[in-house]
Parts: structure tokens; C-alpha cells; sequence
């Protein structure tokens, strides 16, 4: 029981931790910018996600930070606008 617990805590925060990549990922006005903004993004919540999860960091923020790149670059300035 507690490892299944443990595995559904993990996919919820893996989830939120894409969404979370998805929305910030689109910070900047030109695609090298959204890709760095999106990458450094990416890396520190997968990080911090695998950490929350007894998980291994560096491979939350390998993760992360390349869903954060792929997002970045795939966005256009239009897409996403936090200001």
C-alpha cells in the first residue's frame, strides 16, 4: 500500500511539475531567451519536485530543464504573456 501511495504522490507532482515548465517556459521575447528562461525553470522545479519525492535531483533537473528548453523554443513571444 505504501508504495502505491508513494507512486501516485510521485505522478501528481511529476504532472505539476510539467505544467508548472509549460507556463513559465514562454518568458522572453526572442526563442534563445524563452529556451534559457525555460530551461533554467525546467531545472529548478524538477529538481525541486525529486527532491519532494525522495527522488534523484540531478535527474529531476535534467529533466525538467529540457522540457523547460523544448517548451521554451516551441513558444511563440504571442503564445504565453505574463505581463
Amino acid at each position: 500500500m505504501h508504495t502505491q501511495v508513494f507512486k501516485t504522490t510521485r505522478s501528481v507532482t511529476l504532472g505539476a511539475v510539467v505544467a508548472l515548465t509549460i507556463g513559465l517556459a514562454g518568458c522572453g521575447t526572442s526563442t534563445g531567451e524563452r529556451t534559457a528562461s525555460g530551461a533554467g525553470v525546467g531545472a529548478a522545479v524538477g529538481a525541486g519536485a525529486a527532491a519532494a519525492t525522495g527522488g534523484s535531483m540531478t535527474q529531476g533537473a535534467v529533466i525538467g530543464g529540457g522540457i523547460g528548453a523544448a517548451t521554451g523554443a516551441a513558444t511563440d513571444e504571442d503564445d504565453i504573456n505574463l505581463e
